[in-house]
């Protein structure tokens, strides 16, 4: 698989369709090892840079798709450009269909629980042919992660999809990947609050312009701490990302 290095983090060349191909013959391999994908942005960039767990865990991930405009626009500065943004949701919306198509079972972890419930309920009514194994709300103690990763592991889900945030969801991931005997890993952000309406995703035309961050911006003004990272990420890149 081809990557391009942005500020040392190693993106994934595929594209969307790419991925999912990829994901899916992965998945019918049976690797007795779990998969673990990161959708990528600035923002983890970032954070990777400072936080040497995250660095750490990014650096043992097993593909890493660039889920944000910043690293398309650095890829293609630096000439070695990916085809488009691939995002956690747009992968996961893929992944359900065709597990719609072929029956893989998934288990969802993450958001409160009003959004799993409702999201989950959701997901079986437009996808009744896949299995869901189980699900979890995001609200729980450390106390609560045996129970819970014994509990993920004796149903042994094709597909885990962890709703908790970044960099919560990559963390708990490869804190547990040994022993939670699913196939393939990911965190989505929050996928499942688009999923269950709590809240709505850019206007199609906002996306096609990759305006989707301002859009939530204007919808969401107390994520503007959140936007500071962007200028800074392309600061940084253009001192120093074309030689990692």
């Amino acid at each position: 698989m081809q990557t391009v290095s942005i500020l040392g983090v190693p993106f994934s060349k595929l594209s969307l369709d790419e991925t999912v191909n990829e994901l899916h013959h992965r998945l019918d391999r049976n690797d007795p090892q779990l998969f673990h994908l990161i959708t990528a942005n600035p923002e983890i960039v970032m954070n990777a840079r400072k936080d040497s767990e995250l660095r750490h865990i990014v650096e043992q991930a097993d593909m890493i798709t660039p889920d944000g405009i910043g690293i398309v626009l650095a890829s293609r500065f630096k000439g070695e450009p990916v085809p488009e943004r691939v995002t956690g949701y747009e992968m996961l919306l893929r992944l359900l269909a065709l597990g719609h198509e072929h029956g893989w079972s998934f288990y969802f972890l993450g958001a409160d629980e009003e959004t799993s419930k409702k999201a989950v309920d959701i997901i079986k009514n437009q996808y009744p042919g896949l299995k869901v194994a189980g699900r979890q709300n995001g609200f729980f103690t450390a106390d609560d992660e045996p129970k819970l990763v014994e509990q993920i592991a004796s149903v042994k889900p094709d597909l885990l999809i962890v709703a908790m945030g970044a960099p919560r969801a990559e963390k708990w991931i490869f804190k547990y990947k040994s022993q939670l005997s699913a196939k393939l890993a990911m965190g989505v952000g929050g996928s499942l609050d688009v999923i269950a309406g709590k809240v709505k995703r850019a206007p199609v035309v906002w996306q096609k312009l990759n305006l989707e961050w301002l859009y939530r911006l204007l919808r969401q003004p107390s994520r503007w701490r959140r936007q500071l990272v962007l200028p800074q990420f392309a600061i940084l890149f253009l001192l120093k990302g074309r030689k990692s």
